[in-house]
């Protein structure tokens, strides 16, 4: 079997995506920045009988994320779907007129230039195989930018706009592009915003393979 490639993995969404795809027969690299973290959560997906492993990388630094990508390559086999959902740090999320051009670097290396040195690595490897599947996951203000959230309104701007530039790209390589939109938090419980309901939209858009933006929930819940 091949691999899913989960960028940012964390005990909720990161975790209910490894176990949803490793039923479904995927082994599973989970690549955070806390190199106990995704051990720890790797032992724990593990642990139900799914093949995973923890990987590091920031995704701020693109070489760290290109040599976690051919470690997960290496150890579990090719990367047929990769997932990139890291969750923003607070102080992307200044208002507007507080937010000058440095406080604009963090936010643009995580979500351009960080999904950008993940597909790039990938591709070939999905190319070879014929197939994949790239995942990205953003909040709503990458559909409707927020004045108190300037950076990620700005970059997740960006990122859903390279998305959608491979969406159309990458289809004719059997290569399907998705975004999965979260409006507000990740609700445990939540009909559609609890971790597990998100793992198995995103395995809905992995298998149906139909359109580039979809939502999770309304944008004003």
């Amino acid at each position: 079997m091949t691999t899913i490639a989960v960028i940012g993995a964390g005990p909720g969404l990161g975790a209910a995506v490894a176990r949803r795809f490793g039923r479904e027969g995927y082994d599973v690299a989970l690549i955070s920045r806390d190199r106990e973290r995704a051990d720890a959560l790797a032992a724990d997906v593990a642990g139900e009988g799914i093949s995973a492993r923890g990987f590091t990388a920031d995704v701020r630094d693109p070489k760290a994320l290109e040599a976690a990508l051919d470690a997960a390559t290496a150890t579990l086999g090719p990367i047929e779907v990769l997932q990139y959902s890291p969750v923003p740090h607070r102080d992307f999320m200044r208002p507007v007129l507080e937010t000058g051009p440095a406080d604009l670097v963090g936010p643009i290396e995580f979500s351009v230039y960080g999904p950008v040195a993940a597909v790039r690595q990938v591709l070939p490897g999905m190319r070879a195989l014929g197939r994949g599947t790239i995942l990205f996951v953003n909040g709503g203000t990458a559909v409707v930018p927020h004045p108190g959230r300037a950076g990620t309104s700005i970059a997740f701007a960006a990122e859903s706009a390279y998305g959608h530039l491979l969406h159309g790209t990458l289809a004719a390589d059997g290569i399907h592009v998705a975004q999965l939109i979260i409006p507000g938090a990740i609700i445990p419980g939540h009909p559609r915003k609890d971790p597990a309901a998100l793992a198995d939209t995103l395995w809905s858009m992995h298998q149906d393979r139909h359109g580039f933006r979809h939502f999770a929930d309304d944008l004003d819940s």
